[in-house]
């Protein structure tokens, strides 16, 4: 499926079309509250699913939200390093729930819807700093050492670096859409530095599974891109 194909079957998806992605949500809502009383968490799911549906994304859909928790289960599977799983997946769940590709503050809005709607929705205030803590934490993607929630989150959020040249070239274009209204010298200016940010970190992935896997596939394609853009600029 095309990038255009998965952006139009996005758009026209009701929240009640994900069934499974909502029973996820509720699992996970359920599983952090460990018992304790709550509201129904299915409306929190729905509105939450809504946001991932709007008309001006087009990489920060609900199939990235599907990846990323894919990729922490994924993670989970491989042994993983611990954690509080259930509120790393919660952090997942709202870490682009706010998205204007215009604003510069998405994840911290982003962060304080988690703590209004996870607050309501009976987790106790430790937990609700916890998940928008995470949330935060993927403005930089540098969790710090020993940080097990903050690893598998910023890892699951970047093994789309990782994945076959098909599959990075949607991403790219995805991505280059949602900044249409950024002048073509001007984007590729500040995707280059993007890139090179990436490239001049230690590690991309700080858990042993992301750090095995996927840390040499991201840096080629991190590299190629970074060739790529360069290559045209020069012919300008």
């Amino acid at each position: 499926m095309t990038t255009e194909e998965e952006h139009a079957r996005d758009l026209n998806r009701s929240p009640d079309r994900d069934p499974d992605l909502l029973q996820r949500w509720n699992a996970t809502l359920l599983a952090a509250r460990a018992g304790r009383e709550g509201p129904d968490p299915a409306p929190y799911g729905r509105n939450l699913l809504s946001r991932w549906a709007e008309p001006q994304r087009r990489y920060h859909t609900v199939t990235h939200l599907r990846a990323v928790l894919d990729r922490i289960d994924e993670l989970t599977d491989q042994g993983g390093e611990g954690g509080e799983l259930e509120l790393v997946r919660l952090a997942a769940w709202f870490h682009d729930a706010v998205y204007r590709p215009d604003r510069s503050e998405n994840e911290e809005r982003s962060a304080a819807l988690a703590e209004k709607a996870l607050t309501e929705a009976g987790l106790t205030q430790r937990e609700v700093a916890e998940v928008a803590r995470l949330v935060r934490l993927t403005t930089t993607h540098d969790p710090a050492p020993g940080d097990l929630n903050g690893e598998t989150l910023c890892d699951a959020d970047l093994a789309i670096l990782a994945s076959d040249p098909d599959t990075y070239g949607g991403y790219t274009r995805a991505v280059r859409e949602e900044y249409a209204f950024v002048p073509e010298p001007d984007f590729r200016a500040g995707r280059a530095a993007v890139l090179r940010q990436l490239l001049d970190l230690p590690r991309l992935f700080r858990t042993p599974y992301g750090a095995a896997v996927w840390e040499e596939k991201a840096r080629e394609n991190l590299e190629r891109e970074l060739a790529e853009l360069a290559d045209m600029s020069g012919k300008d």
